[in-house]
């Protein structure tokens, strides 16, 4: 097997036909058809099934992906330091939206200062988007707030984080030393979209309590949440470390979940296959540097009981 029926692989995987995967590659459709059956007959496995002439990739396809985009990253990333004079070593991170907004610009300042001719790309979404391009590796690192599904990704917790209530000081429960559970029910929630990890772990929590969420509003922005908490009145589960100004600036009341129930990690994350390098391990420690949280101690705050 060769560099070119990986790439055409990949090619077929994502375009999801062999007429749009042979017109990106300027070749015939016969020529993609023949590598597939190469690919196949050489390894023993279907990577592809075909129904009503539509191509589905099989699990085993999808995990033979992973291999093939990454060799075929090496091989081009080789062939660029070969031919190249100026090459510049490069790592692409990704990170949550929570983590976009709060940490990321001075993790990659900080890796950048040690790390000076490294090119860096920063991609930014929920984690189930982060965890799909780790897995199809599009992306060497990813660092999520999200608890990750993948049984292929190497997930370490690394910061520490917590969610806590959030309303605008204007609201009834800024008044309040205690709000119960209770009280939540017939509240209306800013939220993040689905996919968020931030979502997950509240919408896991009050399933687990047996109490409703009524949502009035979904946003996929830290600033957007924080909009609607201040200007309509809106309760919010979000991460401590995004409302630090709003808190100073006298805009938000925080509400602790006093049986820390929504403690939690910021974590570093990649694929079990995937050669650790050197710049990965630099980024792992510039994030290390971001471990603790101390906002909370500093700030009168109200307490959420059941």
């Amino acid at each position: 097997m060769t560099i070119r029926h990986l790439r055409i692989f990949v090619e077929v995987a994502d375009c999801g036909k062999m007429s749009a995967a042979a017109n990106k590659l300027y070749i015939s459709q016969p020529t993609v058809s023949q590598a597939i059956k190469e690919l196949e007959e050489y390894y023993g496995i279907l990577l592809f099934e075909r129904i009503n002439r539509k191509l589905y990739i099989t699990e085993k396809g999808k995990r033979f992906l992973f291999y093939a985009r990454s060799l075929v990253t090496q091989f081009d990333d080789m062939e660029e330091k070969i031919f190249q004079a100026n090459y510049a070593e490069k790592i692409r991170i990704g990170a949550t939206i929570t983590v976009g907004s709060c940490i990321l610009g001075d993790v990659v300042k900080n890796f950048k200062q040690m790390n000076p001719n490294v090119e860096t790309y920063s991609y930014v979404n929920n984690t189930k988007d982060i965890e799909e391009k780790l897995l199809e590796s599009e992306l060497d690192i990813g660092i999520v707030e999200g608890q990750v599904k993948s049984q292929d990704l190497i997930c370490i917790p690394e910061v520490n984080d917590c969610l806590i209530l959030a309303c605008s000081t204007e609201h009834p429960f800024a008044k309040k030393k205690v709000v119960k559970l209770a009280d939540l029910a017939n509240e209306h929630f800013a939220m993040r979209e689905k996919g968020s990890g931030t979502r997950e772990l509240f919408e896991r929590y009050m399933l687990e309590n047996s109490m409703p969420i009524k949502i009035v509003f979904e946003g996929n922005s830290s600033a957007s949440i924080k909009k609607a908490i201040i200007e309509n009145q809106c309760l919010a589960v979000i991460s401590i470390r995004l409302v630090e100004e709003e808190i100073k600036r006298g805009q938000i009341h925080v509400i602790q979940n006093i049986d820390r129930d929504w403690d939690r990690y910021f974590s570093v994350v990649y694929h079990k296959n995937k050669v650790v390098t050197n710049e990965m391990k630099s980024l792992i420690e510039v994030v290390k540097n971001y471990k603790h949280v101390d906002i909370l101690q500093e700030i009168n705050s109200g307490k959420l009981i059941k």
